[in-house]
């Protein structure tokens, strides 16, 4: 199976399309999340090509996670003398519950993969705006999933490994089990890993049956998310310490109006 190319599009597409991954790349380093779920419902409405984007939105995200990691554990251990001496530097990830994390994501995410590649391309959107639609609805009403229970934590995880294969957009669900387990100042960092792993499986998938990675579309479109990048860093530290929830609920209701828009065209 091969994905089609992306198709002609007019200069305002692009130019919307390029402004879309400027915001990709604000609210994947802002957030630490988000640069799939906020951003895909976007650009299934300028061009309804989910086979397309969702391997551009991959490789940024494994240049962007990888060297965000990278910066951050270099920063952690030149900022401490003692870890700079140790030989077991302090780390920004929480490889123990990460690795338990993968463990039972591991198949669900398989398995969403192996959906991802055998859908006709409507019914994936459909999905996707679907998805996106009860995240909106949580944002809206400040109702965030969350994980009191090993069980709950169990069916948040195979879940979201679950949606993740299928459209990348599983960050609500795993995050809900994640920070409730990994230090607030590794949680960011542990989050990238795993998107790198779980987006690096993806990747192999794709190369395996034969989908077009849009390499070329993803060079051409990474200055655009690297401004958004460096702009998310910035503002990081300022979002975790301000009052977010006006933010996700404005965020949220622009989703749901996007995510109906979305599947009306689909349906009709």
């Amino acid at each position: 199976m091969i994905a089609p190319a992306m198709s002609e599009l007019s200069l305002a597409q692009y130019s919307l399309i390029a402004l879309i991954f400027i915001w990709s790349g604000f609210v994947r380093s802002g957030l630490g999340f988000g640069g799939a779920v906020l951003s895909l419902p976007f650009l299934l409405l300028v061009d309804n090509q989910p086979l397309v984007y969702l391997p551009i939105i991959a490789v940024h995200l494994l240049f962007f996670s990888s060297l965000t990691v990278y910066l951050n554990n270099r920063k952690s251990v030149l900022q401490s003398g003692d870890a700079a001496v140790s030989s077991t530097p302090l780390s920004t990830v929480d490889w123990g519950y990460l690795k338990y994390g993968l463990g039972i994501m591991i198949i669900p995410k398989m398995i969403g993969v192996f959906g991802l590649i055998t859908l006709p391309p409507a019914l994936m959107s459909s999905i996707i705006f679907t998805i996106v639609a009860c995240y909106a609805l949580t944002y809206i009403f400040n109702r965030p999933f969350k994980s009191n229970s090993r069980v709950l934590d169990i069916i948040f995880l195979m879940l979201g490994g679950y949606i993740s294969g299928t459209s990348l957009i599983g960050a609500p669900l795993i995050i809900a089990v994640f920070m409730t387990h990994v230090a607030a100042h590794q949680l960011r960092d542990t989050l990238f890993t795993l998107w790198f792993i779980l987006v690096a499986i993806k990747m192999v998938a794709f190369v395996w049956v034969g989908i077009d990675l849009q390499l070329l579309h993803a060079l051409l479109l990474l200055p655009c998310a690297g401004i958004g990048h460096v702009l998310g860093l910035k503002v990081h530290e300022k979002m975790l310490k301000a009052e977010t929830k006006v933010f996700f609920r404005i965020l949220g209701s622009v989703l749901l109006v996007i995510s109906g828009i979305g599947l009306s065209r689909v349906v009709f």
